[in-house]
C-alpha cells in the first residue's frame, strides 16, 4: 500500500472521530519568539478531540502528566503549533508518521530573560538583575510547568530556609531561541526561576528550573 495514501486515510478517520466526539478549536503558529497565541497567528479552525496516550476515552489524565494523544485532522498542522479550546491549550509535540498526535496540555504561560554579562572586571556598578539588563528570549508562551520530585535549598542555607522547589517545563522550540542554563523564566502566577538543566529533544524543549527565593 501507497504510505503516503494510509497517512491521509488515518488522517481523514482522524478527522471523522474528531466531527463525532470534538469541539471548535482554534489553530495557531507561532511566527516568533513572542506572543504565539497573537491573533494574527491563528491560522485554522477545526474539530479536535484529547485523549490518553492510548487514544482511549475510559479514564481521566492523572496529576503529573502533560501527555495527550491527539484526535484531529493533522494534515494542515505540525509540531510546534498551538491548539486552543476556551481557556485550555495544547502544543503539538509530535506529529510522527502513521502514529497518533503527541499533544502536552499547558498550565502555565512563561516568559524567558537572559541577564547581561558585567561590561567591565573588578569594579562595577550595582551587579543585580534590573529590568534594564536583561535581554528578552521568549515572550508569554503556553507551556507545561509541573513540579518535580527533587528539592533543593537556597545558596544561603540559612536555618530559616526551606526547601526550594524543581519544575520540568515542556514548550515548543523556536529555531531563533537557544535557551541555556542560567536564563531566567517568569510566569503567570509571578513565580521566577533560573533555568539549572536543558534538553532540546525532538518534541520540543524539556527544563528543569528552580525556584528562584528571596
Amino acid at each position: 500500500m501507497n504510505p503516503d495514501h494510509l497517512e491521509d486515510r488515518i488522517r481523514w478517520g482522524s478527522n471523522v472521530a474528531a466531527r463525532a466526539v470534538g469541539v471548535m478549536t482554534n489553530a495557531y503558529r507561532p511566527s516568533s519568539s513572542h506572543n504565539p497565541l497573537a491573533t494574527q497567528n491563528r491560522f485554522l479552525r477545526l474539530h479536535a478531540a484529547f485523549g490518553g496516550l492510548d487514544g482511549s476515552h475510559d479514564k481521566p489524565n492523572g496529576y503529573g502528566n502533560a501527555l495527550w494523544c491527539g484526535i484531529f485532522d493533522a494534515a494542515y498542522t505540525r509540531p510546534g503549533d498551538y491548539l486552543t479550546q476556551s481557556k485550555t491549550s495544547w502544543f503539538i509535540a509530535s506529529q510522527q508518521r502513521l502514529l497518533p498526535v503527541l499533544c502536552v496540555k499547558t498550565n502555565r504561560v512563561i516568559s524567558f530573560t537572559r541577564p547581561a554579562a558585567q561590561p567591565n572586571s573588578g569594579v562595577n556598578t550595582y551587579g543585580g538583575i534590573t529590568a534594564v539588563n536583561v535581554t528578552s528570549l521568549m515572550t508569554n508562551w503556553p507551556a507545561s510547568v509541573l513540579v518535580t520530585p527533587r528539592e533543593g535549598h537556597p545558596l544561603a542555607s540559612l536555618p530559616n530556609n526551606t526547601s526550594v522547589s524543581y519544575w520540568t517545563v515542556l514548550l515548543p522550540a523556536r529555531p531563533e531561541v537557544v535557551i541555556q542554563t542560567g536564563d531566567l523564566m517568569s510566569d503567570d502566577l509571578a513565580r521566577n526561576g533560573v533555568v539549572a538543566t536543558t534538553e532540546l529533544t525532538d518534541l520540543g524543549w524539556r527544563l528543569a528550573v528552580r525556584q528562584a527565593t528571596t
